[in-house]
């Protein structure tokens, strides 16, 4: 799956609704401060991912999203309605999709969305019709009348996303939606993920700790760490921030290719280090040719070069000094150990 194409111009200016406001949002568990006064808005229609590590805050913030847990200070919308004074207004207009397995595996696919549909008063012919339309998006309508406890963990993250749609809300929350699949399972789900997007132009906000989820599925990215974030943009933006492309280049005289590139001037910063010239420059797939024309044409050997462009990975070093951390406390787990202290 190709990463996500849209320009972040294109967002910015739209004049769409604001699906989500979140302003100055902060959430403490006694003396625990998951979520720090943190600020973005959503944009109708966008994907919008909140990436961090696990204990960053990000379940913490759908959760209040979502109205499940109450806010400390700040303010929360969704569209016009106050999360913490229009909860059930609120509730109307949005989808959750757990991070923890929430089916029923005794029940089939089919009856676990048809409960689900009668908790939202959806009726009748309008209730069969949402039923199938959800199983045929997430392609599971050959499969709706097996019992869940026969499917396996992708199927089940899909039935999953078609029941948190199944009332057509405006904004859709998925916590983690891939966490646990295997990688070829979870680009699968990136797909019903995008598909639903395009589709049906709902909001979709997720919350992830795989910098490729983000990247592939996200108009535009919020990096979040202890509780604030640290830096949100579109993904290419955030990568771009680092200045550009690494090219690396093994010459026998790198000094002399490096006085040769700064006479020549071409765009980039570069460096000497072990006798490799490293260069940071934007298209560096464009820049290598020219590199190495030069470098003939002034009868300098090279002997190998490489190219690497800028991940989230690389971003998030860049911003927190630390790799992302898979492992760690989720916020659920610090919510219950704070509660076993008290």
């Amino acid at each position: 799956m190709m990463p996500r194409q849209r320009n972040g111009e294109e967002l910015e200016d739209s004049k769409g609704a604001l699906s989500i406001s979140v302003k100055n949002l902060v959430k403490r568990f006694g003396s625990l401060t998951a979520v720090d006064g943190i600020s973005f808005s959503v944009k109708e229609g966008e994907i919008f991912g909140l990436l961090g590590p696990n204990g960053a805050g990000k379940t913490t913030t759908i959760s209040i999203l979502a109205t499940i847990t109450n806010l400390t200070s700040g303010s929360a919308r969704i569209y016009d309605k106050d999360v913490a004074r229009d909860k059930d207004e609120a509730r109307k207009l949005i989808g959750i999709v757990f991070q923890d397995p929430s089916l029923d595996d005794e029940l089939t696919g089919r009856e676990n969305l048809d409960f689900h549909a009668r908790l939202y008063g959806i009726k009748g012919k309008e209730k069969r019709d949402a039923i199938d339309k959800v199983l045929r998006l997430v392609e599971l309508d050959d499969k709706a009348n097996r019992q869940v406890k026969t499917y396996s963990g992708g199927m089940k993250r899909r039935l999953e996303i078609a029941r948190g749609f199944i009332h057509n809300p405006k904004v859709l929350f998925l916590d983690e939606p891939t966490i646990g699949l295997d990688p070829q399972t979870r680009r699968k789900i990136w797909d019903y993920i995008v598909a639903l997007n395009r589709k049906e132009r709902i909001t979709i906000l997720l919350t992830t700790h795989y910098m490729e989820e983000a990247d592939a599925i996200c108009d535009r990215i919020a990096i979040i760490d202890h509780g604030r974030i640290i830096k949100m943009d579109t993904a290419e933006r955030l990568k771009d921030s680092l200045g550009g492309d690494m090219i690396s280049i093994g010459s026998g005289d790198p000094k002399a290719l490096a006085a040769l590139i700064k006479r020549r001037r071409l765009p980039g910063s570069l460096k000497e280090r072990d006798g490799t010239l490293e260069i940071t420059t934007k298209n560096g797939s464009q820049a290598i040719p020219k590199i190495i024309e030069m470098a003939k044409d002034a009868g300098i050997g090279v002997d190998s070069v490489t190219l690497n462009r800028p991940t989230l990975e690389d971003v998030f070093i860049n911003l927190t000094g630390k790799a992302i951390r898979e492992e760690g406390a989720s916020d659920a787990d610090k919510l219950k150990s704070f509660r076993v202290r008290r």
